[in-house]
């Protein structure tokens, strides 16, 4: 009778190493807002930013107009920045219709598995993680240094830690200040 199962057990076994080696692989996929897999860190450009965010996050949604910034002054260098939903519970339907309201303009990632927070190290939304053309983690932290804290903020930004990073990497230089400390709203792992 175990005999009769020894395909099945086989085929199960197969598809249990692809899935092992298709989640360690170097470009991790993810979907995008159609369900169809994207992998944001494949390609040949200068610098890829994962930005994480959430569309419950009120911290995320102020720096809407910085992100569109940021995006605009770096598109003609060839940087791709990701809008990357992570928190577990968000449905596809969520976070196309917040990327919607908040008119990004830019590319989706739904990493509801964690797969790009965990190889970044992001833990809040928004932060930003750069990575250089080789695939390499070269920057981890906040845009810039407008939140001290929670409900502690400053008018204008003292520093622009995401740009002087993207201007390091495009120019093929360390990133000075490689990790930031960026203040937002913890990202989900787990069913809310």
């Amino acid at each position: 009778m175990s005999n009769a199962f020894a395909p099945v057990r086989l085929a199960l076994a197969a598809a249990l190493t692809l899935a092992a080696v298709a989640g360690s692989a170097a470009q991790p996929l993810v979907m995008g807002l159609d369900g169809a897999p994207v992998a944001p860190l494949s390609g040949d450009t200068p610098a890829t930013v994962l930005l994480f965010t959430a569309v419950d996050c009120p911290i995320s949604n102020r720096y809407v107009p910085e992100v569109r910034r940021l995006a605009a002054s770096y598109a003609a260098a060839g940087v791709h920045i990701w809008l990357v939903y992570a928190n577990r519970g968000e449905s596809p339907v969520a976070a196309r219709a917040h990327a919607t309201a908040f008119d990004y303009g830019l590319p989706v990632a739904l990493d509801p598995g964690g797969v790009l927070a965990d190889r970044a190290g992001a833990t809040v939304t928004p932060e930003a993680a750069v990575f250089d053309r080789a695939g390499r983690l070269a920057y981890l932290g906040r845009i810039d240094d407008r939140y001290l804290d929670f409900g502690v903020d400053r008018p204008v930004p003292t520093t622009h830690d995401l740009a002087d990073a993207l201007a390091a990497v495009i120019a093929g230089r360390p990133v000075p200040v490689a990790r930031t400390h960026a203040v937002g709203c913890a990202i989900v792992r787990h069913e809310p």
